[in-house]
């Protein structure tokens, strides 16, 4: 990465620091937001981001932000305060650490841990507000895990058609967003057939919709897992990130950094998931034991891509089970007939 920043990312750490400066002399404070974080019986990956919050604010009423029942409207996901550089206190089990976040106020770090499988929580604090964050630990035992894709593909957002995925992520109420029908049955029943195996949810979206997403999944009855998303602002280098390459570093990453997983990967041919996940199967062979795609309508299609046809069928040849659906209904059915699910039984 170049030394020096875009000129773009120079004159964004400008306008933080004076926002900064501005609320911090009517008395707003430095808190923590805490993200769902993931490890194994030796590290745990955290997540969380310094943010300015109004005075007399503690740190467990931005955690409270999360509330599944506090209906928000989008476009207030995206206000907020980063506070860049913030030294963060992790407490994992016994040991504590001090972490520094980044630039954009957040924080990414692997940490040494000793934790038991299943769900923990670790605690971060600012001087002496702390506040919770749960961490999904995961075992030695081989399992099937699942990566999903969130936009189209678990939640009604229509990305392909920008001015109405706009109206989607900035006006809608969170309450009036839509889960893609039979997606969270097709999520219970995976569960269920594996194990509770761990869930998770990969998307180009930005850290700020975090706690939105989290209430969303809740709401609708998806498992809770890791969400791994992005930052959208400008970078060393440009305006904004790849959120393809996001999608294709954190698929390396946990294929690498969890090899007793093999790995059910969801998705839709709305944009770029068909053809990561081709790369995912072919640099990782073995290690992806199903496709799930949902399938866009053709008008979706026409509107994402220029005709009304899909995505060419870049998995059709590489990965050891594909099944395509236009919904979770369809999509369940065609893992039973894979052998990858139990039968339905009757209603």
């Amino acid at each position: 990465m170049e030394s020096r920043p875009h000129w773009a990312a120079r004159a964004e750490d400008a306008v933080i620091a004076r926002v900064g400066a501005t609320l911090r002399r009517r008395h707003w404070v430095t808190r923590v937001e805490p993200y769902t974080g993931y490890g194994t019986t030796g590290w745990v990956r955290v997540f969380a981001r310094a943010v300015l919050a109004p005075p007399g604010t503690r740190s467990a009423q931005v955690a409270e932000s999360d509330h599944p029942r506090r209906p928000v409207r989008g476009w207030r996901s995206f206000v907020s305060a980063q506070v860049p550089f913030q030294p963060v206190d992790v407490v994992v089990a016994d040991d504590r650490y001090r972490v520094v976040a980044d630039r954009g106020g957040y924080l990414d770090a692997v940490l040494p841990a000793e934790l038991e499988p299943g769900w923990h929580e670790i605690r971060l604090g600012i001087g002496d507000e702390w506040v919770a964050a749960p961490v999904r630990v995961v075992g030695p035992e081989p399992t099937t895990a699942v990566i999903s894709d969130i936009d189209d593909t678990v939640m009604v957002t229509a990305l392909p058609r920008p001015l109405l995925a706009a109206w989607n992520a900035l006006v809608l109420h969170e309450h009036a967003r839509r889960e893609v029908p039979g997606m969270p049955e097709l999520f219970r029943r995976w569960q269920a057939a594996h194990g509770d195996p761990p869930v998770f949810y990969l998307s180009t979206g930005a850290w700020n919709v975090a706690p939105a997403l989290r209430r969303f999944l809740h709401r609708r009855g998806f498992p809770p897992g890791p969400l791994l998303l992005t930052d959208w602002g400008p970078t060393n280098t440009g305006w904004f990130r790849s959120g393809a390459e996001h999608k294709r570093r954190t698929l390396h990453r946990l294929m690498t950094e969890l090899p007793q997983l093999t790995w059910a990967l969801v998705g839709d041919d709305g944009q770029h998931d068909p053809q990561l996940y081709a790369e995912a199967v072919a640099d990782h062979p073995g290690r992806v034991e199903v496709v799930a795609i949902r399938r866009l309508s053709p008008a979706e299609q026409l509107l994402s891509h220029g005709i009304p046809l899909p995505l060419h069928a870049a998995l059709a040849d590489d990965a050891p089970a594909v099944a395509v659906g236009s919904d979770g209904h369809e999509l369940l059915l065609r893992l039973v007939d894979e052998g990858l699910l139990p039968p339905v039984g009757p209603h």
